[in-house]
């Protein structure tokens, strides 16, 4: 009976072990992490932390297409050294849901995280979005709906494709009002009402020029700014606006195509009294590309008038130690 007792004790330890698993790196320029691939960033900053959130892509060498089951999170006190923490939140964690862990988002609101994630729906054909609730950014995350937030029937008045529902970007502007914006060759938004999972009013199209997929939206000095992935291969565009819903002007490009992956997403914080342009491409040697893509990190920049400057894509990262201008 003792060794049985000692069994179970050991194994109720690996499993705490296993939970409060972290491993550490440090940067040495880009990409931020090399042990796995990672895609899609998002990031959200919190108490002096900056916590990634990422896709996981797993398709092995060779196997040319998407493979991703679950997402991942670092965290990071001065965007060098990232802190893996074990995995939030998997595709199936949503009970409708039938797979596909592609682009999501995570923001806080009133003590709770909610996670936006783009899934595929196990019973209404095409890609939907679902919200996950935690009481920390570190989860563990829980469906907070049971059901799909979007599901591909709500937009079929402008394309006819079952992957347009993806890449969910959520925004809470100064005077509490939260919305969502997403899509794949058509941006659309709603209005989330206060409790974050339900939608306020209906939903409204965004016209971009050559807008393909992952829009951001962040503000600045009285600015709106609306990045989005543009044509494909994609580069990165972006538009301005006084709104959060517009008029949009666009403003060109923010960064060109990697060459070494057809797509391209993009997550920008403000960090200690810098900007940050936070993207993937395929530039791991072992078999990076399209499939298996890797998050990078560059510092942004301003003009006087309120416009990015572009973004060029290094091998060097924020290890340099020097600000790129």
């Amino acid at each position: 009976m003792q060794k049985l007792t000692d069994r179970i004790g050991m194994g109720l330890l690996m499993l705490v072990g296993c939970w409060n698993f972290q491993a550490v790196a440090q940067q040495t320029g880009n990409p931020i992490i090399q042990d796995k691939y990672t895609a899609d960033p998002a990031a959200l900053v919190h108490r002096d932390k900056v916590y990634l959130y990422a896709g996981h892509d797993e398709a092995p060498a060779g196997k040319e297409h998407y493979v991703m089951n679950e997402w991942l999170v670092y965290s990071s006190s001065d965007l060098k050294t990232w802190t893996e923490h074990p995995v939030p939140l998997k595709a199936k964690d949503f009970s409708w849901a039938k797979g596909d862990a592609w682009a999501s988002q995570v923001v806080e609101r009133d003590g709770k995280f909610y996670w936006y994630a783009t899934v595929e729906h196990g019973s209404i054909k095409g890609k939907a979005i679902g919200v996950a609730v935690a009481d920390n950014p570190l989860g563990p995350f829980k469906d907070a709906r049971g059901s799909a937030l979007i599901t591909n029937d709500m937009t079929t008045s402008r394309t006819s494709i079952s992957w347009d529902d993806i890449d969910p970007t959520v925004f809470i502007d100064d005077d509490g009002q939260a919305y969502l914006y997403w899509g794949n060759t058509q941006c659309y938004y709603i209005k989330l009402k206060k409790n974050m999972i339900e939608q306020d009013g209906p939903i409204h199209m965004v016209d971009l020029p050559n807008f393909t997929e992952a829009p951001w939206l962040h503000k600045r000095k009285g600015w709106y700014y609306l990045s989005y992935a543009y044509q494909f291969p994609e580069k990165i565009a972006y538009a301005m606006s006084r709104s959060a819903t517009g008029p949009w002007e666009y403003k060109g490009i923010l960064n060109e195509v990697a060459g070494n992956s057809n797509t391209n997403h993009q997550a920008i914080i403000d960090f200690k009294g810098k900007s940050y342009f936070i993207y993937h491409n395929g530039s791991i040697p072992t078999a990076g590309g399209s499939y298996r893509r890797s998050v990078c990190i560059e510092e942004l920049h301003y003009n006087a008038d309120g416009t990015m400057k572009r973004i060029q894509m290094t091998t060097e990262g924020l290890s340099s130690g020097e600000s790129k201008k």
